[in-house]
């Protein structure tokens, strides 16, 4: 199984943490790495970095890590980084030809939750999302800054950080076909560069499903705050397994 991470946005709101926010330690271990431990810990081998504000300096950290570790690394520049993710995610489209998983940088979450999305797969043309229904007792959310999802039957209805009525949140742990590239082209024509609309367009002809996590747990550090709660949280968040 391939895994592509999205590392290459600014991070402005952890800037006071680190001038990268992927190198940013909790722990005394940089987020990626932490998000790539978990995904090694669930059996991935392959990983596709799309790199972009910083990418030198986390390319270089990141080799440090590959002596350490038995996993193939390639990197992407996305020299359009300042753009929404989506055009990260679709700087990937000619290394991935078979169904990946999608992480981003920052996301911290329990391994069990991969291995358990990879275990259901998915069907040809779509996108699986991994989102939790707690959204009325997970203490580790920002509501104002999660992204929110409506899902009906195991399929997204709809999908935002604006959205009025929803259902669950979007953990940011996808199982992708190669379908989202053409969903994200789709998307990008009519003015939205984001990853949500690109699961909005398969959505609308019902392949974007979900997978939901259960009481697994999972956090966006992506403010001085979500770092605390992950700082305090750290081993009931990713299982103990990077500590």
């Amino acid at each position: 199984m391939k895994c592509l991470i999205i590392a290459a946005g600014l991070g402005s709101r952890l800037i006071n943490k680190g001038d990268s926010k992927p190198l940013v330690l909790l722990g005394g271990i940089p987020l990626i790495e932490h998000v790539l431990l978990s995904a090694m810990d669930a059996g991935v081998t392959e990983f596709y970095i799309v790199l972009g504000y910083n990418g030198d300096k986390i390319k270089k950290r990141l080799i440090k890590f590959n002596i350490r570790h038995q996993v193939s690394i390639y990197y992407i520049y996305n020299k359009r980084w300042k753009e929404p993710n989506g055009v990260s995610v679709l700087s990937a489209r000619k290394y991935l030809k078979e169904s990946f998983l999608l992480l981003m940088s920052d996301h911290l979450f329990d391994p069990l939750i991969i291995k358990k999305l990879l275990k259901e797969g998915i069907a040809n043309g779509e996108v699986k999302l991994a989102i939790d229904k707690k959204t009325k007792k997970n203490f580790l959310i920002d509501i104002d800054d999660v992204t929110k999802v409506q899902e009906s039957e195991s399929f997204i209805q709809d999908i935002g950080k604006t959205i009025s009525t929803y259902n669950a949140f979007d953990t940011g742990i996808f199982l992708c076909s190669p379908a989202i590239f053409d969903a994200l082209d789709l998307s990008i024509t009519k003015g939205d560069h984001s990853l949500s609309g690109g699961i909005h367009e398969l959505a609308d002809i019902q392949k974007a499903r979900t997978f939901d996590i259960g009481d697994y747990k999972w956090i966006d550090v992506d403010d001085d705050r979500a770092y605390k709660k992950a700082e305090d949280n750290l081993i009931q968040i990713i299982g103990g397994n990077n500590i």
